[in-house]
């Protein structure tokens, strides 16, 4: 795809309280931003790593391109292009960066007329220290990534870096690894153990889907930073046990640092392919978690963030705490 967004798309977008910046890159103050800056509690992120909730920056430069349809997916999926960005249509990475922390600026700009929120951290969100690369679209997509993260990671009040990936672009993980632009934590999706219920679930839009996602678990164990496995589990769908010995298997073959069991979320645009039943509670998702932890011989669980609806399990061999930042370090930002 080389056309940029297009009016009406970006109207839509900005209804869903999107900040559109150039041609295919936006940012978004999520539910937990909201809720961190009311004093009503913090995300997972902060939770499990200890970064901070009110000044994450949950961006992407692919907001409508993806390689995949997936069945719990709650962003505008029917807006989805699968092409590779083309490198004489793309904006630069420094643009990219800078612009969207304008528009975070100019979304966050409204909060200050709330009574329950907190106007020191409203402040302090004002200039993001954590970036969450993940927050629509498959931000592999964008040729120049390598380029952005090395330019977040050059940036003084950046601390910490996640990105999300379907696993879709292995070459693209490699050429992170190659360029020394890796991100503090990087997270793999994977939801399903065959070809056949990934199929089903993620429902890709081109050949070789799970070929793809099998080189990547792959090389994931050679990955020289964070690794989590990101796995959301969806009632009636995926949580069959006759399939664990293989999520186990499937898992340990990464030999990730960190395992998330997430659950489904009955949100957005994933009503109109699943049902509110489909939706595991938490402890939905503490039961599967223990199975996995009964079944594994390197993953255990070390917390819990019940309002998220996750479990998080530690590869025991791994060398990293979960804490990325001490406290002392968070109170100098």
């Amino acid at each position: 795809m080389t056309k940029e967004i297009n009016k009406e798309l970006i109207t839509d977008l900005k209804h869903k309280k999107y900040g559109i910046f150039g041609k295919h890159s936006a940012v978004e103050i999520c539910t937990w931003n909201k809720k961190a800056l009311r004093g009503e509690g913090v995300c997972y992120k902060e939770h499990f790593y200890n970064v901070n909730c009110h000044r994450c920056a949950q961006i992407t430069p692919t907001v409508l391109w993806c390689h995949q349809n997936c069945t719990f997916c709650w962003r505008p999926a029917q807006y989805m292009d699968v092409a590779k960005l083309d490198l004489d249509f793309i904006d630069n990475p420094k643009e990219i960066i800078d612009g969207l922390f304008i528009e975070r600026k100019k979304l966050l700009s409204g909060f200050g007329g709330f009574k329950k929120v907190d106007k020191k951290k409203l402040k302090e969100a004002e200039v993001p220290s954590h970036v969450a690369i993940s927050l629509s679209g498959e931000p592999t997509l964008y040729p120049k990534l390598d380029e952005m993260i090395t330019y977040l990671n050059s940036l003084k009040q950046i601390k910490t870096i996640f990105l999300v990936t379907n696993g879709q672009e292995p070459k693209m993980l490699k050429k992170l690894q190659e360029k020394k632009a890796l991100p503090t934590q990087i997270y793999l999706s994977i939801d399903a153990p065959t070809e056949e219920l990934y199929l089903k679930i993620n429902r890709p839009k081109i050949k070789d889907g799970w070929k793809n996602l099998q080189k990547t678990v792959s090389l994931f164990k050679d990955i020289k930073t964070r690794r989590v496995i990101r796995f959301t589990l969806i009632k009636g769908l995926n949580d069959d046990l006759t399939l664990l010995k293989k999520y186990v298997s499937l898992f340990e073959k990464t030999d990730a640092d960190f395992l998330e069991i997430k659950s489904y979320m009955f949100l957005g645009y994933s009503r109109k392919t699943l049902a509110l039943e489909n939706m595991p509670s938490h402890q939905d998702c503490l039961d599967f978690a223990k199975l996995v932890e009964n079944n594994s011989k390197k993953f255990k669980i070390v917390d819990e963030c019940k309002p998220s609806r996750i479990v998080l399990l530690k590869n025991k061999n791994s060398k990293y705490k979960n804490f990325i930042l001490t406290d002392k370090e968070k109170e100098r930002m």
